[in-house]
């Protein structure tokens, strides 16, 4: 619970429950839950009216929303996907979307909420916003955008004429959001925001994936994403045409140069990697880092020795050169003679120097996976607008 000094956003919670209100410290310091009171059942006006009073007890609805509802947004792809949102978002055991949404929510309220659209937009005004595309692009974040609206008002309507994966061009029109014109300009901005973001990455992630049309090669993102918004900016490239990488640090043991430092060699760290994921029964895959001929013929000459390792790919990190002179830009020589080495007993990941102009030459070298990590820290977000009239 945040303790208040004044009429100010809490997000309050209780065990279980949870709600984004505006509570005067008296309220916050109880441990009670106290949902904000709605003039028309939104968000919105939790945003735009900083002295909310709180219902008592006996007033309050007979259920409160649980955690569990808050993430209903991913149990919408158990059921079978949206149409407009047909792949699912990638798996992790602890992510919020909706408390990700609820937080941003908050942050833009900050002490007093919405200022120009409580000066601006009368309280029962209904409009309805059209999606603008203003560049060319592949668009993404629709579901993000549900759940953002919806979070600010459950009675906007939003309809969509467009789909994630969908290539649009600049001057598209791919949705539209309806109801209280305070609600939709409460949530304008975060819900560009998301789909902007999520949609320069898919739009980076397809320009690669079409690059290497014809070869065996996939393309991954790599844990370079927004501290925060990870499960965005992965589902994202998954929307793109891309293939994920590990979500964090829980689901893939990497060892990396530094690993190998620390461990006192390659060898030494894989070792202790299987002990620790042996011992600790999980079913993780083992990935090593190799920057020369020489690990990878360590690595290997290790895989001999242990039939039953957890290594299930190689990282070959730098073993491109920009070249000018050679196809692509790039000389993929020594990433050859790896991958050669390799000769399928393991999954090969190339990474370092990849970009759309090296990504074809890097690709028919024969390893499996080229990961990139400027899809998510150096893409260009989609230029996309919502144009407001009043009804």
């Amino acid at each position: 619970m945040v303790a208040c000094t004044s009429y100010c956003y809490c997000l309050v919670q209780v065990g279980k429950l949870s709600s984004l209100c505006v509570v005067p410290p008296s309220e916050a310091k109880q441990s009670i839950y106290r949902p904000c009171r709605q003039t028309a059942g939104s968000v919105a006006n939790r945003l735009s009216r900083v002295r909310c009073k709180c219902l008592s007890t006996q007033e309050a609805p007979s259920r409160a929303p649980t955690m569990d509802e808050n993430q209903r947004w991913r149990q919408r792809w158990h059921r079978g996907s949206p149409p407009h949102a047909p792949v699912a978002p990638p798996p992790h055991p602890t992510y919020d979307l909706a408390e990700v949404v609820q937080f941003a929510l908050a942050e833009d309220a900050g002490e007093l909420g919405d200022v120009t659209t409580l000066s601006t937009v009368p309280e029962d005004l209904q409009g309805k916003a059209t999606f603008l595309a203003k560049a060319d692009g592949v668009i993404a974040g629709l579901a993000v955008a549900d759940l953002v609206f919806s979070t600010v008002d459950p009675c906007l309507s939003v309809q969509w004429t467009g789909k994630d994966g969908d290539h649009v061009k600049s001057g598209t029109t791919f949705g539209t959001v309806k109801g209280s014109a305070r609600s939709i300009l409460v949530a304008e901005r975060l819900a560009l925001n998301f789909m902007q973001r999520m949609s320069g990455i898919a739009t980076a992630t397809a320009a690669m994936t079409d690059r290497i049309q014809g070869t065996s090669a996939r393309i991954l993102e790599t844990r370079k994403t927004a501290p925060g918004l990870r499960l965005p900016d992965k589902w994202a490239v998954l929307i793109g045409g891309g293939t994920n990488h590990r979500i964090g640090l829980f689901d893939m043991v990497m060892i990396k140069d530094n690993h190998v430092t620390s461990a006192g060699g390659v060898v030494p760290a894989i070792q202790h990697a299987q002990d620790f994921v042996r011992r600790k029964h999980k079913h993780i895959p083992i990935e090593v880092e190799t920057r020369t001929l020489d690990e990878v013929r360590q690595v290997l000459q290790f895989l001999e020795t242990d039939k039953h390792s957890l290594v299930k790919r190689l990282m070959l990190d730098n073993m491109t050169k920009l070249d000018p002179s050679a196809p692509g830009g790039v000389d993929v020589s020594m990433l050859k003679e790896a991958v050669k080495l390799v000769n399928g007993k393991v999954d090969t990941e190339a990474s370092g120097n990849v970009t759309i102009d090296t990504v074809r030459s890097i690709a028919e070298s024969g390893v499996t996976y080229i990961s990139c990590g400027a899809l998510t820290h150096s893409f260009q977000a989609l230029d996309i607008s919502l144009k407001i009239a009043i009804l």
